[in-house]
C-alpha cells in the first residue's frame, strides 16, 4: 500500500549511490519526485526511467549545494512552479581524505557548505510549509561517522556529527507538530564516495575488514525508517553493535583503533 497518496519528496545527490536508490525506492511508493544534484544529463535519464516504470511526475532540478546561495534556488524554482514538498531528503554531501594540515581548504569550505549549511538551510526553507499543513517528514543522511572523530577526515567526521545532533535535536523540538525527522546514519556503502573523498587506499575500504553495504539496502532502510517515524536509523546490524561498543571503549583507544583503519593500506 502506498504511503504517498500524490505527495512530492525532494531528494538532493539524486544522480548517483544512495540518493538514486531512495528515488527509485520513492518512486515505487507512487511519490512525485523532485530530483536535484549537478549533473543534469544523469538526473534526466533517471526522471524519465522513473516516470515510465511508476508513471510518476519527476522535477528536475540541476543546482550545485555547495555554494551559498543553491538552496534558495531550489526553493524559488519550486515557489514558481507551485510544488509543495512533503518530503525532503537531504542527501548530498562529499568527503575529503588526507592529513588537514595538507588537504585544500577550498575543498573543505565546499564540504561544510554542502554537508552542514545548505542541509540546514533547505530544512530552514521547507520546513514552514509543512507546519502549516501539520504534516511532513525530513529525512537527513549522516553516517556512522557521526558517532566518532574521524582522523585524516576530521572535517567530514565532525560534518555528520553535526548532521547527527541538528536532526536529533529538531526531531524534538517537532514532536506533536505532525512533522517527523529521521537521521540515516549507513556505514561503509558500496559508492563512489571512496573515490570522490581520495580514499580508496584507506584501511577503511579493506573488504576483509568492513561489511559493505549496498546503495539500495541502506536506502531500503532508511525508506522503511523514515515511514516508521523512526528519529534515528542505523543501517545493518554490525554498524549498530560498533555503535553500541563506543560507549565501553576508552577515548583514547578508540582514537587510536580509529587512526589505524583511517590511515592508509601498506601494499
Amino acid at each position: 500500500m502506498s504511503h504517498s497518496s500524490q505527495q512530492t519528496a525532494l531528494i538532493t545527490g539524486a544522480s548517483t549511490g544512495i540518493g538514486y536508490e531512495l528515488a527509485e525506492v520513492f518512486a515505487r511508493d507512487h511519490y512525485n519526485l523532485v530530483l536535484v544534484a549537478r549533473s543534469q544529463k544523469k538526473l534526466e535519464k533517471l526522471a524519465g526511467n522513473l516516470e515510465r516504470d511508476y508513471g510518476i511526475k519527476t522535477t528536475v532540478i540541476t543546482q550545485d549545494l555547495s555554494v551559498a546561495d543553491g538552496p534558495q534556488k531550489i526553493h524559488d524554482v519550486l515557489q514558481k512552479q507551485g510544488i509543495e514538498i512533503d518530503v525532503l531528503v537531504n542527501n548530498a554531501g562529499f568527503g575529503n581524505y588526507g592529513m588537514f594540515t595538507e588537504t585544500d581548504w577550498k575543498t573543505e569550505a565546499a564540504m561544510i557548505q554542502l554537508n552542514i549549511t545548505s542541509l540546514t538551510h533547505l530544512t530552514k526553507l521547507f520546513l514552514p510549509s509543512m507546519l502549516k499543513k501539520g504534516r511532513g517528514k525530513i529525512m537527513n543522511i549522516a553516517s556512522t561517522a557521526a558517532f566518532f572523530p574521524g582522523p585524516f577526515m576530521s572535517v567530514y567526521y565532525a560534518s555528520k556529527a553535526y548532521v547527527l545532533s541538528f536532526s536529533q535535536a529538531l526531531s524534538k523540538e517537532l514532536a506533536g507538530s505532525g512533522i517527523t525527522v529521521s537521521v540515516l546514519c549507513p556505514g561503509a556503502t558500496k559508492t563512489e564516495f571512496s573515490k570522490v573523498a581520495n580514499m580508496e587506499n584507506a584501511r577503511l575500504f579493506d573488504s576483509n575488514l568492513i561489511i559493505f553495504m549496498s546503495a539500495k539496502e541502506v536506502a531500503v532502510q532508511g525508506y522503511k525508517g523514515l515511514m516508521k517515524n523512526k528519529s534515528l536509523v542505523i543501517t545493518g546490524l554490525a554498524n549498530k553493535l560498533m555503535i553500541q561498543s563506543v560507549r565501553f571503549i576508552p577515548r583514547n583507544l578508540m582514537l587510536n583503533i580509529l587512526h589505524w583503519i583511517m590511515s592508509k593500506r601498506i601494499r
